[in-house]
């Protein structure tokens, strides 16, 4: 490896419509990541957040500007070695856990591996020591109809985590739960980045949620207003 960051974005512009419809989504933003870290990204509506979420997830592309993930310029890579990189080294975990209602969490659990043609036999060895990593060890067989709000985002956390990818990206994980499963959620995202050393970056629009990262960026009108270390980051 070079010793590149592994998430750079280099004067990275996204614009969507043209003439009096433009927005400027993101305005030249410049952001490194390290492997490792644990970075919220912060902002009120309209402010580049989730622009800058997509991007890094290789679900959008910038409109100038660089994106290099592991020091390799992603804007050059075809739409399918963009997928490549979303099945192998990404992981995603959104505000609508996106379950299999009448699936058990094991089968939820699976998908991905599925459509890397891993054998079944691997697949459910590799599922249940994923949901046994965020807490589901004995609700394998449950149905996710069949499990509370906060277990299911757990299910979605082992999907994510199961194809071990190097970044998970967190887009308002704890949107939809009260407080004290969102609580149990960040402990469970925080165990994964301490222990598992999986770089995680997270969309959130909650102070509270926000400080369990060890580095916050705050966007406003397309660009990085602030970008803080906590102390315990050292």
């Amino acid at each position: 490896m070079t010793g590149a960051p592994l998430i750079e974005l280099r004067s990275v512009a996204r614009i969507y419509g043209s003439g009096d419809a433009t927005v400027r989504a993101l305005a030249g933003v410049d952001l490194s990541i390290e492997e490792g870290e644990f970075v919220a990204i912060m902002g009120p509506s309209g402010s580049g957040k989730s622009t800058a979420m997509n991007v890094i997830g290789c679900l959008d592309t910038p409109t100038s500007g660089e994106y290099l993930f592991q020091g390799v310029s992603v804007g050059g890579m075809t739409r399918n070695q963009r997928a490549l990189i979303r099945r192998h080294l990404l992981g995603f975990v959104f505000q609508g856990f996106n379950l299999l209602p009448r699936t058990s969490a094991l089968e939820n659990v699976e998908l991905p591996l599925i459509y890397r043609g891993m054998p079944a036999e691997a697949r459910r060895e590799r599922a249940m020591a994923a949901l046994a990593v965020v807490g589901l060890k004995g609700r394998e067989g449950h149905s996710s109809a069949a499990l509370s709000g906060g277990q299911q985002q757990r299910v979605a956390i082992a999907r994510a985590i199961v194809t071990d990818p190097l970044v998970l990206l967190a887009d308002e994980p704890t949107g939809n739960l009260d407080t004290r499963t969102s609580r149990e959620i960040m402990d469970v995202v925080e165990g994964l980045n301490r222990n598992h050393g999986i770089t995680v970056v997270m969309v959130t629009h909650e102070s509270d949620i926000a400080a369990y990262a060890r580095r916050v960026i705050r966007f406003v009108d397309g660009r990085i207003e602030s970008d803080t270390t906590s102390k315990q980051a050292a």
